[in-house]
């Protein structure tokens, strides 16, 4: 009885060592096998990998990079402080007797930014940031601050000329708006709501843009329309192209908030060269007229006037003795171009108009009875 007792457990030992070591043979082969590049296994298991995962194309986009304008053109941009001083009043009521000077008036104390255009201290603003002022603050981008003095003025510009008592300043170099294209990248530079030194990317959205102008007073507006990001603090700032050029001056934005809602508008810097110069020259702006009442051209006045294109600037009417009188414009003619630069609307022609002095010719090409004539007009 024990001997096939230990008999059984002999054949239960070997069977057992038997099985093992052919799953372990079995193992390492499915393992190696598994792991080989050429193995059946190793092929079905990357097709099944291949399947599993889907493929995709990454594309590379090329985005233009403003790390150079930015970081120069930041160095000429300037924190603008304005204050004008607490006027005294007199009481006009017995309240006022009595309760009116109980508080202390305070100073009234605003914010916008400048470009630095000389080297010599010159620095451009807009003039609803400086109106008013009794003092002018000038911070730079190192920190340093100046008092500025005010050389000029233009309400119908909206651009005013400041100079700071300094030598060896960076500069924002002059661009050409004319040569601008919808679509453009460019940046405004500017200290929205104190922020200072605050860089916004946007393209240019339309030019030559007017607003409504509710006071009757008279201004010249062909401004450039972006979506770069513009809000209280930026009036006076820079806005300038990919190569870092100045194209114009940060003024204003459309808004039921007062903050941005995605339009700012900037003065072209071909007006705000030609108003500079006139403040540094001449200590005022000199102002070239035309002299005709003038509109955007309709569907109406275009088969009005017997012209195939919706495009230009009609003349309502001619200043008897101005100077489009005396070079023989008239009325109902419809002008396209000013010294072979082309108007498209009325703010064009203000633009082009802007740039000159009186007493400079211009060449004014217009259509009537559906000719095109060029006429040389001494402004």
């Amino acid at each position: 009885m024990g001997k096939k007792i230990l008999y059984l457990l002999l054949v239960a030992a070997v069977a057992g060592l038997t099985a093992f070591f052919v799953s372990k043979r079995v193992t390492d082969n499915r393992v190696v096998d598994l792991f080989s590049e050429d193995s059946p296994e190793m092929e079905e298991l990357l097709s099944a990998d291949k399947k599993s995962v889907p493929q995709r194309r990454v594309e590379v986009i090329n985005v233009p990079n403003f790390c150079d304008a930015a970081e120069t053109d930041v160095q000429a941009v300037v924190y603008v402080k304005v204050t004008q001083k607490a006027r005294s009043r007199q009481p006009n009521s017995i309240y006022d007797l009595l309760f009116g000077f109980a508080q202390t008036p305070r100073d009234q104390v605003g914010m916008g930014s400048g470009v630095i255009i000389r080297p010599d201290g010159y620095i451009v603003t807009n003039n609803h940031v400086i109106a008013g002022a009794d003092v002018i603050e000038v911070t730079l981008e190192n920190n340093q601050v100046y008092t500025a003095k005010l050389v000029g003025t233009d309400p119908a510009t909206d651009i005013a000329l400041i100079k700071i008592d300094a030598d060896d300043l960076p500069v924002v170099p002059m661009g050409n708006s004319d040569d601008l294209r919808l679509g453009e990248w460019v940046l405004a530079i500017g200290s929205p709501y104190d922020l200072r030194s605050t860089i916004t990317a946007g393209i240019v959205s339309a030019k030559g843009r007017s607003m409504p102008n509710y006071s009757g007073q008279y201004r010249v507006e062909s401004f450039i329309q972006t979506d770069a990001a513009v809000n209280p603090g930026n009036s006076g700032g820079a806005l300038v192209n990919a190569a870092g050029d100045l194209v114009g001056i940060n003024t204003s934005i459309i808004s039921l908030t007062g903050s941005y809602a995605g339009y700012s508008f900037a003065v072209p810097v071909n007006i705000v060269s030609k108003v500079v110069d006139d403040f540094i020259q001449y200590g005022e702006v000199q102002r070239a007229m035309l002299g005709v009442n003038i509109s955007d051209m309709t569907a109406q006045l275009a088969a009005q006037v017997n012209v195939t294109e919706i495009d230009g600037v009609y003349v309502a009417a001619v200043q008897k003795d101005g100077a489009a009188d005396q070079a023989g414009v008239q009325a109902g003619d419809v002008i396209k171009e000013i010294n072979l630069t082309p108007v498209h609307n009325s703010a064009g022609l203000q633009e082009q108009v802007s740039k000159l002095r009186p007493g400079e010719k211009a060449v004014v090409t217009l259509i009537r009875d559906g000719k095109q004539r060029e006429i040389f007009v001494t402004l």
